[in-house]
């Protein structure tokens, strides 16, 4: 068996998942997002503001199930809260400002 990838997912503002029942809804969404894909999840650890996923396969595979995990828990979210985002926005990015070094 091998070491597998991990990703983590990231409030950018808040602690989500420090609430019992957002964080099984986000662990369950990642399992079955994984089941459909035919992906293994090793591990799956929380902290109040994240979540982080261990899978049976290379990195590419990890960062698209937490992206997915991402879109359809902000989706979940939304129409379950009423509210735009459940891991936060990034800032907007201004023409002005600094290219990323």
């Amino acid at each position: 068996m091998s070491s597998g990838a991990t990703v983590t997912l990231r409030a950018l503002e808040g602690e989500p998942l420090a609430h019992e029942r957002i964080r099984e809804m986000v662990e369950a969404t990642a399992r079955a997002i994984a089941e459909r894909q035919g992906v293994t999840i090793l591990r799956i650890d929380t902290t109040p503001d994240s979540l982080s996923v261990t899978v049976d396969g290379d990195r590419l595979i990890a960062i698209g199930l937490i992206a997915e995990l991402r879109r359809l828990s902000t989706s979940w979210y939304t129409h379950k809260f009423g509210v735009d985002t459940l891991w936060g926005d990034a800032p907007e990015h201004d023409e002005t400002d600094e290219p990323w070094t």
